[in-house]
């Protein structure tokens, strides 16, 4: 066992995915490991910033209570503009979930890093209003609208997805000097593990029935012109994710490079696709049987499938 053992988890980005780092955190503290820091970039940031709220529970309760329909009416549509999803309808209930409470009344330590597509850079945040800063962390291009921010001296700027420019945020977990810093990638190429029933993972065609879905819903209020436009932005959002998720894989390799944490946990990227938001119960239990296994190499002093440490 951990023995107490404090942990600086650094989250990573992966849209639906990122429900796997609430069976992460689970494992962790059944483990008796203590979480002492977190960093997030999109996903990673929501579940973080919950986490450090002492509100994760209240996140996970809403999220596994979410169906397909659910997730279909949360679809607060602008396809002909900046994003697939404004996400208005999403973040107000998560600030409801949250009640407006700002990152420095956090009971830990906490940074959401999103990238400024106006100054080209990373933008850390670690003060302000905790909802903000995970909007603006979590909005992934082509798919949810960006987020204006006031970048002071009277300049604004937009704020999108911290996976632009790093997907996986290990630096801030620096320092907090805790026992181990532990990673943790949505983007990478290890198998699902064979204890998720493969009838659980959804074929290709359930998927591509998501994206009809959402077009069929919008066609309920635009005519043929503007549905037809609507439909070949949704196929061109199909591949701009694609190309999203190659880079996100690639910028992780390079941060780890940099910065190798004592243990990279590796969430198959082929388990969920980054919009599948109504798969909270799966993912978590992805996370939890992943966490497990590299835990369990971590304290046997080996490595493992899902669990590496660098070096």
């Amino acid at each position: 066992m951990a023995s107490g053992k404090t942990v600086a988890l650094a989250l990573g980005s992966g849209g639906a995915r990122g429900y796997a780092h609430i069976g992460l955190i689970e494992e962790l503290e059944q483990r008796g490991y203590r979480i002492v820091a977190v960093s997030g970039s999109s996903m990673g940031a929501i579940v973080g910033g919950f986490y450090c709220a002492g509100k994760l529970q209240q996140l996970k309760e809403w999220c596994c209570n979410l169906s397909y329909l659910d997730v279909l009416r949360l679809v607060d549509l602008s396809l002909l503009s900046q994003g697939a999803v404004r996400g208005d309808r999403v973040f107000a209930i998560l600030r409801e979930l949250l009640e407006d409470v700002q990152i420095e009344q956090l009971e830990l330590p906490f940074t959401a890093v999103a990238t400024d597509i106006t100054r080209k850079k990373e933008v850390w945040f670690q003060r302000g209003d905790l909802t903000q800063a995970m909007r603006a962390s979590a909005a992934i291009p082509s798919l949810i609208a960006p987020v204006p921010f006031d970048s002071g001296n009277g300049k604004s700027s937009l704020l999108v997805d911290g996976g632009v420019l790093n997907p996986l945020p290990i630096i801030p977990c620096v320092s907090a000097h805790a026992d181990l810093i532990i990673a943790v990638d949505l983007n990478s190429t290890t198998p699902i593990p064979k204890e998720l029933h493969p009838a659980e993972q959804p074929s290709q065609k359930q998927k591509q029935d998501w994206l009809d879905s959402v077009i069929s819903r919008a066609s309920e209020w635009w005519d043929s012109k503007t549905n037809e436009r609507a439909s070949e932005n949704l196929s061109k959002l199909e591949i701009i994710n694609q190309m999203f998720e190659i880079m996100q894989a690639s910028l992780s390799q390079f941060k780890l490079a940099g910065y190798p944490p004592d243990l990279l946990v590796s969430m198959p990227t082929e388990a969920c696709e980054m919009y599948e938001f109504y798969r909270a119960n799966e993912m978590i239990e992805l996370g939890r049987l992943v966490a497990a296994d590299a835990l369990d190499a971590l304290e046997a002093g080996t490595t493992s499938l899902y669990g590496k440490r660098p070096g």
